[in-house]
C-alpha cells in the first residue's frame, strides 16, 4: 500500500533543500500524546493534531510514536493501517519519521529508566524496530525518505555487562540488511537514527562516533559496511547534547568529519541554571520540575573544571546543585522551544539556534522534528494548553528556519 498525502512532486528526489534545510513540512513527535491503541491514535490526530494545524496555518508533518502494541495491531490488521492512512490523508498530514524509542506505555505513572527497555541486546528491540520500518514504508509517499529514531543502545546503570556494546553490533547489521531488502521490495529508503542521551551507553558525541566506527569495522568483515553506512545514523537531540554542555557547532562538525550521518534532528531545549547557589529562587522553581514520570538527568559544571552527572531530579540532587562549587547545571527536561526562561530558570534555546545554523551547512538535509513530550506534566494535561503550546513551538521554529533560508517571497516552501 502506497499512500499520498499532498502533491509533493517537487520532492521527488527525496529531501530537497535550500542549503540543507529540509523542505518537507516541519514535524512534531506524537509521543507527547498518550495512546496504546490504533483507535486512540486516530482520535488524537482528530482532537489534538487538527487544532494544532489550524493554529499553525502551514503544512505540518506528524512524527508518529507507535508503541509496540499499536505497531503489532497495524501489522496484523491491514484494515487498521488503512484507517490510519486514510485519517492522515484527510488531514493532509505527511508522516516521514517515526519515534521507536519508547517501546511501551510512555505515559504510565512511572516511566523513568524503563523507557530504555528492551535494550539493543534483545531480539524484542530489533523486532519492534523492523515492524516500525515496515509500517513507515507503507505510509511514505514515493520519492521521500523515512527515518526512525531509537534509543542509544541502553541505560548505563542497567547495562553492566562489559560486552554490552559488542552485543549490539549483530542487531544493527541485521537491521541494516533488513532495511536494504525493504528498499529493494518497496523502493523506500528508511534510515535509523540512534539518539544519544545523558547517562546512556551513548551519551556524548564522542561515544556515538566511537561506537559507530566500531560497528562499521565489524560490518566490514562480512561485507556489510556499505548498507550500514546507508541505513544507520544519528538522531541529534539538541536538548540531550546541550545537557552535556557540548558545543553544538563542534559536535556537528565532529559528526560530519567522522562520516556519521545525522538522519534526524530533535528540536528541543533543556533547563539551565547559572551559579545555582546564588539563585535560590531558581532552585525553588526547579523543585516544581521534580516529577514521578520521566527521568531528568543532570549534568553540573564544577569550579575545578570537572563535570558531575546525576541520574534524576530529586531532593538529593537539588541539594547538590545548590553547592558553591557548581558553576552551572543543566537538566534533561524537554521544555518548550519558544521559551528562553521558565520563571527564574533559563533554557538552552540558544544551543538550538546554534545547531540550526550548523545543520544548514551540511551537504544533506536531516529530518527536523519538534520533540517536547513533557507538556502533560508541565500543564497538568490540559488539552488546550498543549495545543496552544505546540502551535507556539511551530511558530518559533518556522521563524528561525526562515532566517536561515530566505526565499524570494520571504517564505519557506512547504514550511
Amino acid at each position: 500500500m502506497t499512500i499520498f498525502y499532498i502533491q509533493f512532486d517537487d520532492l521527488a528526489s527525496g529531501l530537497v533543500s535550500l542549503m540543507s534545510i529540509s523542505k518537507l513540512p516541519l514535524s512534531y513527535c506524537s509521543n507527547v500524546h498518550p495512546g496504546l491503541t490504533v483507535e486512540a491514535l486516530i482520535q488524537t490526530l482528530i482532537s489534538m493534531t487538527a487544532p494544532i494545524q489550524a493554529q499553525v496555518k502551514e503544512p505540518l508533518a506528524i512524527g508518529l510514536w507507535l508503541p509496540q502494541p499499536v505497531a503489532e495491531s497495524l501489522l496484523r490488521h491491514p484494515g487498521l493501517l488503512t484507517q490510519l492512512a486514510t485519517q492522515l490523508n484527510q488531514q493532509q498530514l505527511l508522516c516521514y519519521t517515526l519515534n521507536a524509542f519508547p517501546f511501551g506505555n510512555f505515559h504510565q505513572a512511572r516511566v523513568k529508566e524503563n523507557v530504555y527497555l528492551p535494550d539493543w541486546t534483545t531480539p524484542e528491540r530489533l523486532d519492534y524496530t523492523q515492524a516500525c520500518a515496515r509500517l513507515l514504508a507503507s505510509l511514505l509517499p514515493d520519492g521521500i525518505e523515512g527515518s526512525i529514531s531509537t534509543l542509544p543502545l541502553g541505560f548505563k546503570r542497567l547495562a553492566q555487562d562489559s560486552s554490552f556494546l559488542s552485543q549490539t553490533f549483530p542487531s544493527f547489521i541485521q537491521l541494516a540488511t533488513f532495511l536494504d531488502e525493504l528498499h529493494d521490495s518497496t523502493g523506500k529508503v528508511i534510515r535509523i537514527a540512534v539518539e544519544p542521551e545523558p547517562l546512556c551507553l551513548l551519551e556524548t558525541t564522542d561515544e556515538a562516533i566511537q561506537w559507530y566506527q566500531q560497528l562499521l569495522s565489524v560490518a566490514g568483515k562480512s561485507g556489510n559496511s556499505d548498507i550500514v553506512q546507508r541505513h544507520i545514523g544519528l538522531c541529534l537531540d539538541i536538548c540531550h547534547q546541550a545537557v552535556e554542555f557540548e558545543s553544538l557547532a563542534d559536535s556537528i562538525q565532529k559528526i560530519t568529519q567522522s562520516g556519521l550521518r545525522i538522519n534526524k534532528v530533535h528540536l528541543s531545549s533543556a533547563l539551565h541554571i547559572d551559579a545555582p547557589c546564588h539563585h535560590p529562587e531558581a532552585i525553588e522553581d526547579l523543585k516544581k520540575f521534580s516529577e514521578p514520570r520521566y527521568l531528568h538527568q543532570i549534568v553540573m559544571q564544577k569550579s575545578d573544571g570537572s563535570v558531575e552527572r546525576m541520574e534524576d531530579l530529586d531532593s538529593e540532587s537539588l541539594e547538590l546543585i545548590s553547592q558553591p562549587d557548581v558553576l552551572a547545571a543543566r537538566i534533561h527536561f524537554h521544555v518548550p522551544v519558544h521559551q528562553t526562561h521558565l520563571g527564574h530558570l533559563g533554557t538552552t534555546q540558544s544551543d538550538l539556534n546554534v545547531a540550526l545554523n550548523s545543520i544548514a551547512q551540511l551537504e544533506y538535509a536531516p529530518h527536523l522534528e519538534i520533540e517536547t513530550y513533557t507538556w502533560s506534566v508541565i500543564t497538568t494535561a490540559d488539552p488546550l494548553a498543549i495545543i496552544n503550546g505546540i502551535a507556539s513551538e511551530f511558530v518559533h521554529i518556522h521563524s528561525q528556519l526562515k532566517k536561515l533560508v530566505p526565499a524570494s517571497d520571504g517564505k519557506l516552501p512547504l514550511l
